[in-house]
């Protein structure tokens, strides 16, 4: 669907060339949903608007279903433009115009027989469930309802492709979940292919098939949105993974439990109670995990804290786990622990 290859980019400033994208490949696939992510200055920005020649690339080729956009004149380009529709972090809605005005607006420029406008412009108010809203300017709207009129009226022209760029970082949480679920379903109902300009790791986990991972302009890592969850290769992948699954005890809690494992070793002499912090990244389920270490290395365990969310079908994120036994028996636990690739601190007193 959209075939990427070498894309570079650089820009004159004051002190210089400054190279935003060096040498990018990617291939998008069709009916899927894509996220490009990345820290700030990473160049995500600068690609979507690669992607859809807002910008023109130094060099390299962008193309999408079949028709390579880097070699069309303007008349050829604004045409094959009508089959990519953008979303904006910023709304970007004609104030004076309705929510019906600004969905229509597409279709009045694309040239489409005004007696066609009304019913089209109906059935993408109903797809985004808005139909109620027709009539209210938006000021007379909220920021997420804001946002669905954007999105529908980046459909308007039927679109092969959605660029989100940075759609929901405006938006608070729970507005965040109800758009990225309408995306979703609009990506399903209607097999458009989604491509999702982020910095919010949280934005990939909850919808995004597959991922790449931008930095300083270079893809340094891309796979299956739960493969990048369970085994981040590159640092900036795993601390954009470590900051959305990360678990942290409060003081309060810290304290609490070393206090109980002085007395825990006080009530057990010969025994070691351990504080770990144990970071699931796509193997056991949480409760096979504790369930072996019981039962496989004769230890008592209990659960102090836990963070664990299902990244399409995948366990990530941490556990604080108190276990007591023999010496020799907790350090062979952790080594079998080791062994499976997986991640175990002790957090001492």
């Amino acid at each position: 669907m959209i075939h990427i290859q070498h894309l570079s980019k650089t820009y004159a400033t004051p002190h210089g060339r400054f190279e935003a994208l060096r040498d990018i490949s990617l291939q998008i696939e069709q009916g899927e949903v894509f996220g490009i992510i990345g820290p700030s200055g990473a160049g995500k920005s600068t690609l979507v608007q690669c992607i859809n020649l807002l910008e023109r690339p130094d060099s390299g080729q962008i193309s999408i279903g079949g028709t390579e956009l880097t070699c069309l004149g303007e008349t050829e380009l604004r045409n094959q433009r009508r089959r990519i529709g953008m979303v904006f972090q910023g709304f970007n809605l004609l104030a004076r115009r309705t929510v019906y005005g600004n969905v229509a607006l597409p279709l009045e420029i694309a040239g489409v027989p005004r007696d066609q406008i009304p019913a089209k412009v109906e059935r993408l108010l109903a797809l985004v469930g808005l139909e109620h809203l027709r009539d209210r300017y938006p000021s007379q709207i909220s920021g997420g309802q804001k946002q669905r009129v954007g999105i529908a009226r980046a459909l308007a022209n039927d679109p092969d492709v959605l660029l989100s760029d940075e759609a929901t970082s405006a938006l608070d949480p729970e507005t965040t979940h109800n758009i990225l679920a309408l995306l979703r379903d609009i990506n399903q109902k209607t097999g458009v292919t989604v491509v999702m300009i982020t910095h919010q790791m949280e934005v990939v986990r909850e919808i995004c098939d597959r991922v790449a991972v931008l930095s300083h302009g270079q893809v340094v890592e891309s796979g299956r949105t739960q493969d990048i969850f369970a085994s981040p290769r590159h640092e900036v992948t795993s601390a954009m993974v470590s900051a959305a699954t990360a678990s942290d005890l409060t003081d309060a809690t810290l304290a609490a439990t070393h206090a109980r494992m002085a007395d825990m070793a006080a009530a057990r002499p010969g025994t070691q109670a351990r504080l770990l912090r144990i970071r699931l990244a796509g193997g056991a389920s949480a409760g096979t995990l504790l369930s072996d270490l019981t039962r496989q290395h004769a230890l008592d365990v209990s659960l102090v804290q836990a963070r664990v969310e299902d990244i399409q079908g995948v366990a990530v994120g941490t556990l604080f786990v108190l276990v007591q036994g023999a010496p020799d028996a907790v350090n062979q636990a952790l080594n079998a622990l080791a062994a499976l690739d997986i991640s175990v601190e002790d957090i001492a007193p």
